[in-house]
């Protein structure tokens, strides 16, 4: 992590790279031949998204001391609470998360890569376990589906003294949550992204899938 002072606000910690919305492409593909049926094309394309340029990327956000973790001073910032003093961390329930989904539009409100729920994850790495792999490390994780990992990030965090109210929560990206880790937006000099439209697509998420 650097210490610095940031010249202006950034939408997000490092944009995405090529290869990623290439990849959500492979997997588009992927799913759509999958429900016709088509399950050799489908492997080969879901192989075709699991590109280490994008594990590269993605670890170079989240990973230990980050370049693009630049965090700053900010005397108004809120004080880390003492646990005891903090709202009790609560995961949104399905139907908060659906409700989530459709305002954001299955994509990260920083960054604006498409992401992909871990059910939808999961029941595909069933499917196809040698193309999807998702080991217990980061590097034994296909490299798309991780780094589409939607998170339900708190806008204020829970440790800074944020709720669980979901005008509070905003749908990212794995590299954009757990990037920032606890610190408010404005130490690490992000715009708030709720100050923005989501971003528009025809990504579903994969949500066809499971259909």
């Amino acid at each position: 992590m650097i210490t610095s002072l940031l010249p202006e606000l950034r939408t997000c910690l490092r944009e995405p790279i090529p290869e990623i919305e290439d990849a959500a492409r492979f997997l588009d593909a992927a799913v759509s031949a999958h429900l016709q049926g088509q399950r050799v094309i489908a492997e080969e394309l879901f192989r075709l998204a699991d590109n280490r340029r994008i594990w590269d990327w993605t670890n170079s956000v989240w990973g230990k001391n980050s370049p693009y973790v630049q965090y700053r001073s900010v005397a108004s910032a809120p004080s880390v609470l003492p646990k005891e003093l903090r709202v009790k961390v609560r995961m949104p329930t399905a139907a908060e998360k659906a409700q989530i989904h459709a305002r954001d539009g299955y994509h990260c409100r920083f960054c604006g890569m498409p992401v992909i729920r871990p059910e939808v994850r999961k029941m595909i790495c069933a499917a196809y376990p040698v193309a999807v792999a998702w080991g217990n490390t980061n590097e034994t994780q296909h490299a798309a589906f991780q780094a589409m990992w939607a998170q339900y990030d708190h806008i204020l965090p829970h440790a800074r003294g944020g709720n669980n109210e979901l005008e509070n929560i905003v749908l990212a990206c794995a590299a954009c949550n757990f990037g920032r880790m606890s610190f408010v937006l404005e130490e690490v000099g992000l715009f708030d992204p709720r100050e923005t439209s989501p971003r528009k697509s025809s990504w579903d998420g994969l949500e066809r899938f499971s259909k």
